[in-house]
C-alpha cells in the first residue's frame, strides 16, 4: 500500500512538474523544474528500499542477525542532487529575471500573446 502512495505521489509531483514547463512564463518553467527535480529525488532516495529504523551500515558483528537494512548509496545521491537542484534553481532564477529585465516580458519566447478585442473580431 505504502509503495502505491510513494507512486502516486511521485507520478503527480513529475506530471505537474512537466506540466509547468511546457508552460509559456517563465516563473511557470522554473518551478516545473523545481518540481521534476524533487520528483526524481524522491524516486531515487525510494529505490533504496524503505525502511523505517534499520541501520544504514552493517558491521560485521550484526550482520549475521540483520535481514534488512537501508541502502546508504540512495540517500548520498540524494543528497548530492538536491545541492545541484538548489544551485540549478538559483541559476534559473537569475536567467529569467535577466531576460525579463531584457525583453520586458514574462514569457519564454520574449513575446506576449495578441489579445483580439470582440468588437475587432466581429468586424
Amino acid at each position: 500500500m505504502m509503495e502505491a502512495l510513494l507512486a502516486l505521489f511521485i507520478g503527480v509531483m513529475a506530471g505537474a512538474g512537466v506540466y509547468l514547463l511546457l508552460r509559456a512564463r517563465t516563473f511557470d518553467v522554473v518551478l516545473g523544474m523545481t518540481l521534476l527535480s524533487y520528483a526524481v529525488n524522491v524516486f531515487i532516495f525510494v529505490t533504496g528500499r524503505v525502511a523505517i529504523n534499520k541501520p544504514a551500515i552493517i558491521d560485521g558483528v550484526r550482520a549475521a542477525s540483520l535481514t534488512q537494512y537501508a541502502d546508504p548509496l540512495p540517500q548520498a545521491l540524494v543528497l548530492t542532487a538536491i545541492v545541484i537542484s538548489f544551485a540549478m534553481t538559483a541559476l534559473l532564477l537569475v536567467i529569467a529575471l535577466r531576460a525579463r529585465a531584457e525583453a520586458a516580458s514574462d514569457h519564454v519566447d520574449g513575446d506576449e500573446p495578441v489579445a483580439v478585442d470582440a468588437a475587432e473580431k466581429a468586424s
